[in-house]
Parts: C-alpha cells; structure tokens; sequence
C-alpha cells in the first residue's frame, strides 16, 4: 500500500518538515499548499494582473490557489490539517470541511487551547493529535500495523 497525504494549515511551524522526515522510510508523497506565503497571497495579481483593491487582490490569490488546493485534497488519501497558535486559520479550517465532504480521511493536529474552538472540525476527524510524531505514527500504524 502507498499513501498520498495532503498536509494543510499553518505554515509558520517546522510541523511538516517534522512529518517527512518521520515518514521518510514509509511509502508516501506528500503534498500540500504553496507555503512561500508571499507567493500564495499575491499569485493572482502575479499572473492576472494588478487589483487597486485589496479584496479583489485577494479574489484572484484565493482562486488560483484553490485549482491547487482542490485537485491536491481530490488527490489524497489523507489530509492533515494543522491548526497553529498564533494565526486564526480559516483556510485550514476550510480545507478539514471541503476534505470531510470528500470523504477523505481526516487528521487534526492541534493544542489542547483549541478543543473547544475545533469541536466541529475534531468531530470529523478520523484522529486528533497534538503532535506530528503522532501524525507518523498514525501513517505507519495505518500502512505496517506497526504500534510504536
């Protein structure tokens, strides 16, 4: 067996770097957003043109990266999603939907802080974590049956 797994959220941590290198001797790609934020924020005005407003700035940025996001989540066998503490994530957020509706399997990483904010989001989980060495030990738990 081999995975596709989509790692989506906050992208101000090491969390996926921690994940891949966890992972490095299990059969899976990885994927996930374009995490040069810059790039992210501004790829519509880059390739389609400049926006006095900022809204229709971020209109353009918004849509082209939801042609990325949405064949990566189509794609995956798994999504992880990482809610981080210092940013409200509401594409994270709505990344773990658009995933559930798929019917993706889904694991949620985040502190303890936001239980309660993410009760939703945790519901439709499959896993809720608080580690990323949680997170590959899911993903060879799911592939080897291998417990740590």
């Amino acid at each position: 067996m081999k995975l596709t797994v989509y790692l989506a959220g906050e992208i101000h941590s090491d969390r996926r770097d921690q994940i891949t290198q966890g992972a490095a001797d299990l059969p899976v790609t990885f994927t996930g957003p374009v995490t040069d934020h810059a790039a992210s924020d501004d790829c519509g005005v880059a390739i389609l043109g400049a926006e006095e407003q900022k809204f229709w700035h971020d209109h353009k940025g918004a849509k082209l990266n939801a042609i990325r996001t949405r064949k990566a989540l189509a794609d995956a066998d798994i999504v992880v999603v990482r809610f981080g503490e210092k940013y409200r994530q509401w594409n994270a957020a709505f990344d773990a939907g658009y995933a559930a509706a798929l019917g993706k399997s889904l694991i949620v990483l985040h502190e303890d802080e936001h239980q309660h904010a993410l009760k939703e989001v945790d519901a439709a989980a499959l896993a809720v974590a608080q580690r990323p060495e949680q997170v590959v030990q899911i993903l060879r738990y799911t592939l080897k049956g291998q417990l740590p």
